[in-house]
């Protein structure tokens, strides 16, 4: 005779006991505990789906329907097969008993539940299985829940931020990072701050609920996995999640799983705080060749590799208010005059890795003998003037 069953647990959602009837006393609550720290644990493993689970001695036999799980725990070598088919069998008998199953239907009918509990499995082996059978000795009351029309999930708040029921051809994701780069830089030329923020921006054209998974080169989830780190793990600070991404499965194994919402979004935000030289470099040198001409010349260095590119760049450098007639000359990109920021805008569409390139301008001014002192402060802020640059890494991915 194939081995009996040690005892049957009704769980809800978060693995706490609700209902459980020990049949042959060779296990005990604890159990459970147990058994639900092996289901997360297997959940991490996306291509284990098979509804055993060994640990330590135990054999564990679930099913879940609806927000309970249904599981028998058993010492011996059983027949995982039939048992699971029983729990099945379970199911359709409190559906006709309680309507529906679910952990309301189960705290409200206990009585009932423990009564066909007993009914159902003798020492461990299935016996009586057919409702209707069942209906004729048991006769207690049981609470039936009445079925009404269920509001969208989206309304109960359970997936707030996604629709049920969508439907694609075509199941696409695409991921895009992107980083912006903040550097201090003092007048010696010394980088007094520089740090990092990016964000993770999805979309999704993907059908049902699914759940995605995300793992990234985080230096605290290597370490706990005893893997080496040097030069291919950061530290990521002040990460900011989207309302879809499990919070409490991140904080476990620092893995990002999450039912997306449809079409774009941000997954995270996060920000670096680690020593960066500056993307591209810029020295401006002042020359004046009367009281009222003045000569910029300005050279902008790449310090990145030589396979990347910079696109849409743009260089602000100051220039004393009254500036007029300016004549510009560069080696790559187009400047212009901009009066309403006091400032000449050099901008290069493309500018390649480890390149170096000039801007020539001549201002003429009014008179620089009252301003000599205002003009020579501003004129020197050109070789801390700020650029600003986006540069884009896209990841596509597709299912």
């Amino acid at each position: 005779m194939a081995g009996a069953a040690s005892a049957l647990f009704l769980l809800d959602i978060k693995g706490r006991v609700l209902v459980w009837r020990d049949y042959r006393g060779d296990v005990t609550a604890a159990q459970a505990e147990r058994f639900f720290t092996k289901l997360i644990e297997k959940e991490g493993d996306s291509d284990s789906n098979d509804p055993v689970v060994y640990d330590n001695g135990v054999t564990y036999m679930f099913v879940q329907h609806s927000n309970v799980y249904l599981m028998i725990a058993s010492r011996q070598n059983c027949n995982a097969a039939s048992l699971l088919f029983f729990l099945h069998r379970v199911i359709d008998v409190f559906k006709h008993y309680f309507e529906e199953l679910e952990e309301e239907s189960l705290r409200d009918n206990f009585v009932v539940v423990y009564e066909l509990l007993d009914e159902m499995m003798d020492f461990g082996y299935p016996q009586y299985t057919e409702a209707r059978i069942l209906s004729e000795f048991i006769k207690t009351d049981a609470y039936r829940m009445e079925v009404t029309q269920r509001p969208p999930m989206a309304v109960t708040n359970a997936v707030s931020w996604r629709s049920e029921g969508l439907q694609f051809k075509k199941n696409e994701v695409f991921l895009d990072v992107v980083e912006s780069v903040n550097i201090l830089v003092n007048s010696n030329g010394q980088i007094v701050r520089s740090d990092v923020v990016g964000a993770l921006k999805m979309r999704t054209y993907l059908s049902g609920m699914p759940e995605c998974k995300l793992g990234l080169n985080d230096r605290v989830l290597l370490e706990a996995q005893g893997r080496a780190t040097k030069g291919k793990a950061i530290d990521l600070e002040d990460i900011k999640f989207h309302q879809c991404v499990r919070l409490a499965r991140f904080e476990n194994d620092r893995t990002i799983s999450f039912i997306p919402p449809d079409g774009a979004f941000d997954l995270m935000t996060y920000r670096l705080n680690t020593q960066v030289k500056p993307l591209i470099w810029v020295e401006a040198q002042i020359e004046r060749h009367s009281r009222s001409r003045v000569e910029m010349l300005v050279k902008a260095r790449s310090q990145f590799k030589e396979r990347s590119t910079a696109t849409n760049v743009e260089i602000e450098l100051p220039v004393p208010t009254d500036a007029s007639n300016p004549t510009v000359r560069t080696s790559l990109g187009s400047a212009a005059y901009a009066p309403e920021k006091d400032a000449l805008v050099w901008k290069i569409k493309s500018f390649p890795g480890n390149k170096e390139y000039m801007l020539r301008a001549e201002f003429h001014l009014p008179s620089i003998t009252a301003e000599e002192a205002t003009l020579r402060e501003k004129l020197l802020s050109v070789s801390n003037s700020r650029s600003h640059i986006s540069l884009f890494q896209e990841y596509r991915f597709g299912t």
